[in-house]
């Protein structure tokens, strides 16, 4: 089994996305148990053929003029179904350099804090108009990046907001929801999010984050959850247990081992969070994935 971090090479750095057609033929595919990972969101269109998406929450069945979202760092595995041919085009997008001024408001509402963005294919799915105007905004992103006229760096940035947009506005479930104003301090919350994700296997004092905002201790509690819609503790735990259900099934290393490297040293306390974000035991979750604990 190979499951793996997958580098995503950008085809212009300064776009911070990749966007490729791809075409698979001869019989049907098996998984082969190859689960990867990375940073960037993921958008799939299927433009011909059959394309089966696993991740540990769902299996989809894509077909021609089917769409799908996965997640930041959202594990995941797919295979061709039957011996027709299939046509594909996948677009990564690292969010984080397009969230401007003007979009700063919603950085909150990507970050993926209490839904992952794979809950929003229901959007897709319920919403045929909508899933239509997403596989154009894709294959005209594909088209303006493989065609590389003037401007098309413009072009670009604006198909990525199209899409966020779209996204938010068809939301008919809230699972994208602003309750608080992030557009001023966007400066403090990047590197509050970047402090976190750079920090995660050591022990993140609230004390030192709040000395990094530049605020009061007591201030800053009540300042994340107002600007983040969750505790601090909260988010760092959540961090914490998504990077550890990574570590299950991409290192051969026990529960112990992986509590420790993600900051948890009681083992206690790392059940009892892991089956609440997870609603089942590392061991149950390594079962769905049909990875050996052994």
């Amino acid at each position: 089994m190979h499951i793996y971090k997958e580098p995503i090479p950008y085809q212009n750095p300064s776009l911070c996305m990749k966007v490729w057609r791809f075409t698979q033929s001869g019989a049907e595919k098996e998984y082969g148990n190859t689960w990867h990972y990375h940073k960037e969101i993921e958008f799939i269109l299927v433009e011909q053929g059959i394309h089966e998406i696993q991740t540990p929450n769902q299996v989809y069945s894509l077909k021609a003029g089917d769409v799908m979202l996965i997640g930041s760092s959202q594990l995941h595995r797919g295979r061709k179904i039957s011996d027709k041919d299939l046509v594909y085009i996948v677009l990564h997008i690292d969010l984080q350099p397009y969230f401007d001024p003007a979009m700063m408001r919603y950085y909150r509402d990507f970050l993926e804090i209490f839904h992952p963005l794979e809950a929003l294919n229901y959007i897709f799915q319920e919403n045929d108009q909508v899933k239509k105007e997403i596989a154009k905004i894709i294959t005209d992103t594909h088209d303006e990046v493989m065609g590389t006229k003037k401007g098309y760096e413009i072009a670009v940035s604006m198909h990525i907001k199209h899409l966020l947009l779209m996204l938010l506005r068809h939301d008919n479930r809230d699972l994208l929801t602003t309750h608080g104003n992030v557009d001023g301090d966007a400066d403090i919350i990047r590197s509050l999010v970047v402090y976190v994700d750079e920090h995660l296997t050591e022990k993140i004092d609230m004390g030192e984050v709040s000395r990094i905002a530049g605020m009061s201790y007591s201030y800053f509690s009540k300042y994340f959850k107002n600007k983040m819609g969750a505790s601090f503790i909260d988010y760092v735990n959540q961090k914490r247990i998504s990077k550890a259900e990574r570590l299950l099934v991409t290192e051969k290393r026990s529960v112990n081992e992986i509590a420790e490297s993600v900051g948890i040293g009681n083992m206690a306390h790392f059940y009892e969070l892991f089956k609440r974000f997870n609603g089942c035991t590392p061991k149950q979750y390594l079962h769905k994935m049909n990875v050996s604990d052994s």
